[in-house]
């Protein structure tokens, strides 16, 4: 047994690395096509753009283990099946069981590393990369800047539309800009056309523009214009940034950027909020309610929300571990300064002020309808990270649910070939993606729940292998039959069947 184990492993090994690294070269390519207009023609050091398509590679790694699994299993079988290995091992008293033992067993191993992949370094790498995207944005505005569309000018109070930019020459047409700067005012410049250019050593962004006017609207005088027209006009944003400067830890994390163990913290906190946003909006519908029926208001308990406490035990210190490696040290923050800590109102003083308290007033609309959106984005985050901690377990569980029906699959079509690899993994590949991303849509909305939406599947994927396993394991391995013409017969008999009958 030792020695079938060995040709098994060997078997499969050279078709998985292959297509392992076909499939991350093609997706890579996909990538780099799609990210070129980015990187090329800001003199980016070279460094940079390498260090940006090497940060793709993660994220693309934990999409094809899986699949690279399910091409080396039905290349490889189908690959026995063809030269009769297959009928040699059930002639010799092989089961089916004893073929799967090995392979599956590398499969729950491949697993549990794409878990740990997928947890642990994924998304660390997504945070860099995004923190580094965030850099590049800001070498060049020009190159950033989309045409029809209300763009923020790096950290200002700028905001700048226009129907035309040449990202060359910097020339603009229709150009709408936004100032938010002043603090008792607000300004909207329009012109027809105008240029960038860079000032001060390329830190400093210089707008001159054409043939416009000036509106200005102060909140002092909310019935006044102050309409100022002009031929040329020339506006400087402060610190632009044009050479490159790279940061590390800037942007917030999301849901791809954080762990397993960070979104389980994160959903607890978002749970406490939701019941903390829901007891204030039922607060304010009882205080409407006594308002309305002009009842005093009774002294009412508030409930204590505290933050979610740290969780996952020693895969948290893993966690802590793989940061230091993978990321630079945190800076270290100045201690802030405690507020002072008020007595609490002693019985004598509550009474009084119950006392002399007048009937409630009705609340405002903005109240009544930020609570409620604050509740509902809440459940929305729960909703959306539920789907992000389940999804991490289920593409590492595919892994070995793709051992189970590729080896179904080969030897139940032992003479399918190339074809069969090919077809059978693009319909497997199609049917799972397909609903792991359907799933997470409708379970972010809160349509499904999020385990039935990430499980369901990996369950189908399960069950239609183990069913395949039960049946080849009753038949008696041989090639004659089993080809593409079989698999046809099988999907697509019946249908002549029940026209004959």
């Amino acid at each position: 047994m030792r020695l079938l184990r060995r040709h098994l492993l060997r078997t499969l090994a050279g078709p998985f690395l292959f297509a392992w690294i076909a499939q991350t070269g093609m997706l890579m390519l996909n990538q780099l096509a799609r990210r070129f207009g980015d990187l090329v023609g800001k003199g980016l050091p070279g460094s940079v753009i390498a260090e940006v398509l090497a940060l793709f590679i993660p994220f693309i790694i934990a999409l094809t283990l899986p699949m690279a699994i399910l091409v080396a299993v039905l290349y490889g079988f189908s690959q026995m099946g063809a030269d009769n290995e297959l009928t040699a091992m059930r002639a010799n008293g092989v089961s089916v069981l004893q073929m799967l033992r090995p392979v599956l067993t590398v499969g729950i191993l491949l697993s549990v590393a794409n878990f740990f992949f997928i947890d642990q370094v994924l998304p660390r790498t997504n945070l860099r990369l995004l923190n580094l995207q965030s850099d590049i944005a800001q070498k060049k505005p020009t190159f950033s800047l989309k045409e029809q569309t209300i763009n923020g000018l790096a950290q200002s109070q700028y905001y700048l539309e226009a129907s035309r930019i040449e990202p060359v020459t910097g020339r603009m047409r229709e150009v709408v800009i936004y100032d938010l700067s002043p603090a008792q005012a607000r300004r909207i410049i329009y012109a027809d056309s105008g240029y960038m250019t860079f000032e001060r050593g390329d830190q400093d962004l210089g707008i001159r523009l054409y043939t416009g006017r000036v509106d200005e609207y102060k909140t002092t005088e909310p019935v006044t214009v102050n309409v100022t027209r002009f031929a040329m006009n020339t506006i400087r944003v402060k610190n632009i940034q044009n050479a490159f400067q790279q940061s590390f830890g800037t942007a917030q994390k999301g849901d791809r950027e954080m762990t397993t163990c960070e979104m389980i913290v994160h959903v607890d906190n978002s749970r406490l909020e939701a019941a903390r946003v829901r007891q204030r909006r039922l607060g304010l519908e009882r205080n409407d309610l006594r308002a309305l029926l002009q009842l005093n208001t009774p002294r009412e308990a508030a409930t204590a929300f505290d933050r979610a406490p740290p969780r996952c035990g020693i895969w948290r210190n893993l966690e802590r571990k793989m940061g230091r490696l993978l990321l630079p040290k945190d800076s270290e923050a100045q201690v802030p300064v405690q507020a002072p800590v008020v007595a609490p109102p002693t019985p004598a003083t509550r009474d009084t002020a119950v006392a002399g308290a007048a009937l409630p007033s009705l609340s405002a609309i903005s109240d009544l309808t930020g609570a409620r959106d604050d509740e509902g984005w809440a459940v929305r985050e729960i909703h959306q990270y539920s789907v992000e901690i389940h999804k991490k377990f289920a593409l590492s569980v595919a892994c070995m649910n793709f051992v189970l029906i590729g080896i179904a699959l080969a030897l139940r079509f032992p003479r399918g070939g190339i074809g069969l690899v090919i077809g059978g993994s693009l319909v497997i590949f199609a049917l799972f993606y397909v609903g792991l991303t359907s799933g997470e849509n409708l379970a972010d909305k809160g349509i499904i729940s999020p385990v039935v939406a990430m499980w369901l599947p990996n369950a189908i994927v399960f069950v239609a292998g183990v069913l395949g396993l039960i049946r080849v394991n009753r038949e008696f391995g041989s090639t004659r039959g089993g080809d593409l013409a079989d698999l046809k017969d099988l999907l697509f008999g019946w249908i002549r069947r029940r026209r004959r009958s």
